[in-house]
């Protein structure tokens, strides 16, 4: 899936490229001839077809992946790493620090809830596009900090600490992480 979405955003690419670079000022200097070359189709087809392999092949790993997301966080009750944001667990005390994990995970949202949180900009109000996204990337990031600690041995993660970081548009970064410990019997 990886390599076909490279594969369509090189043809975009490229295809962009030629009818920009090479199209326009074709066009300027042919403009009163006109017939489209044969490389200029192509490079409109290339850029046409990038896009829709691209989208494509987001949309079958958004599906494939739609389960994940909306995985909840595990409650206390079936939880098998504690997690909390103090530096001690009170009752409990730390028999061994396994050491440092993390969980991470980059979110965006599609253009439509964009256009419509810019809309709630305006006329004011949460925007509860990015509160869902948000949300999502903190489940996601949370669930993956725990398999890290899960992996470790890990009965709790202390000093738990969240960190966000606008990356381009619409798209935020998500950083979650803690300290892996065993405790004491």
């Amino acid at each position: 899936m990886k390599t076909l979405r490279q594969i369509g955003s090189l043809a975009f690419v490229l295809g962009l490229f030629t009818a920009i670079f090479a199209g326009i000022p074709w066009h300027v200097i042919a403009a009163e001839d006109p017939v489209v070359p044969w490389w200029l189709r192509i490079a409109i087809f290339c850029l046409l077809g990038g896009i829709l392999l691209v989208l494509l092949t987001v949309a079958l790993e958004t599906r494939k992946n739609k389960t994940l997301l909306e995985a909840p966080l595990p409650t206390d009750s079936e939880a098998a790493v504690l997690l909390l944001n103090s530096a001690e667990i009170p009752g409990r005390p730390t028999r061994e620090i396994l050491g440092l994990v993390q969980g991470h995970t980059v979110f965006a949202i599609w253009l439509g809830k964009d256009l419509s949180a810019i809309v709630r900009l305006v006329l004011g109000g949460e925007l509860t596009e990015y509160t869902e996204m948000m949300g999502k990337a903190r489940t996601v990031a949370t669930n993956r900090m725990i398999a890290a600690a899960e992996r470790m041995g890990a009965d709790a993660i202390i000093n738990v600490r969240y960190m966000t970081t606008s990356v381009v548009g619409s798209a935020a970064e998500l950083l979650v992480y803690g300290t892996a410990v065993k405790l004491s019997d």
